[in-house]
């Protein structure tokens, strides 16, 4: 208990400038981790969804049918994200050009596949959302709690310089309240850091899949044309 009041005090006691890269420090510490906790439950979710339609892609359902269930998923106010997302642009895309007699199969393929990357570089915004603030905060969080530090150490070797009596005792304090700031910057960056790299590598892991997805319903398209 004593333990945690002294480090209260020394908070409290501390420079305005200290004190003010502590409070940012947290400020940002907390908002990550609200990012953390959203991106967390964003991914899981997309990654359920994204397996899921695979597996009702790949049970040789009708696209038409898959299309016209995503519609009543639309009209009931549910999004539309993801693998089914890419597969809609495209297989829409790939139905308006199909109506158009004046249209080569050459033209409509591409214009599919053009649908398609542009709902895969949507999807990659999603997924990628926050990711870029986690990494600002793994970054820069320990050099704000390093300007503190050495401020609040500046400090302390002022107020030593100004003392008639050279001794721990008098700088140890300015020099405590000087590393809580490393250390809370640390504590806010470690886990920036952390989640930063794990999303990432999911977020590759689904845009290799969306990607993947886009050429093998590109081909499933080009034998359709191809038997009609």
């Amino acid at each position: 208990m004593e333990e945690q009041l002294s480090l209260i005090d020394l908070v409290i006691n501390a420079s305005f400038t200290v004190q003010m890269v502590m409070l940012i420090l947290v400020g940002a510490s907390i908002l990550s981790w609200y990012m953390i906790v959203q991106r967390f439950l964003y991914l899981h979710n997309a990654r359920e969804e994204m397996y899921g339609f695979e597996e009702r892609f790949w049970s040789g359902i009708d696209l038409s049918q898959l299309y016209r269930e995503g519609n009543e998923k639309a009209s009931d106010g549910q999004a539309i994200l993801g693998m089914e997302s890419i597969f809609r642009a495209g297989f829409k895309e790939f139905s308006r050009l199909a109506q158009q007699s004046e249209m080569d199969s050459e033209a409509i393929l591409e214009g599919s596949r053009r649908a398609m990357r542009v709902a895969v570089m949507r999807e990659e915004e999603r997924l990628e959302r926050h990711l870029a603030f986690l990494a600002s905060v793994g970054s820069t969080s320990p050099y704000i709690g390093l300007f503190g530090t050495v401020w609040g150490i500046m400090n302390s070797f002022r107020g030593l310089a100004m003392s008639n009596q050279a001794s721990l005792s008098v700088v140890a304090p300015g020099i405590s309240e000087a590393l809580i700031a490393t250390a809370i910057g640390l504590f806010a960056a470690i886990p920036a850091v952390i989640a930063y790299n794990r999303y990432s590598a999911q977020v590759e892991v689904m845009m290799n899949r969306f990607e993947t997805f886009s050429d093998e319903f590109s081909a499933i398209l080009n034998r359709s044309i191809a038997d009609s």
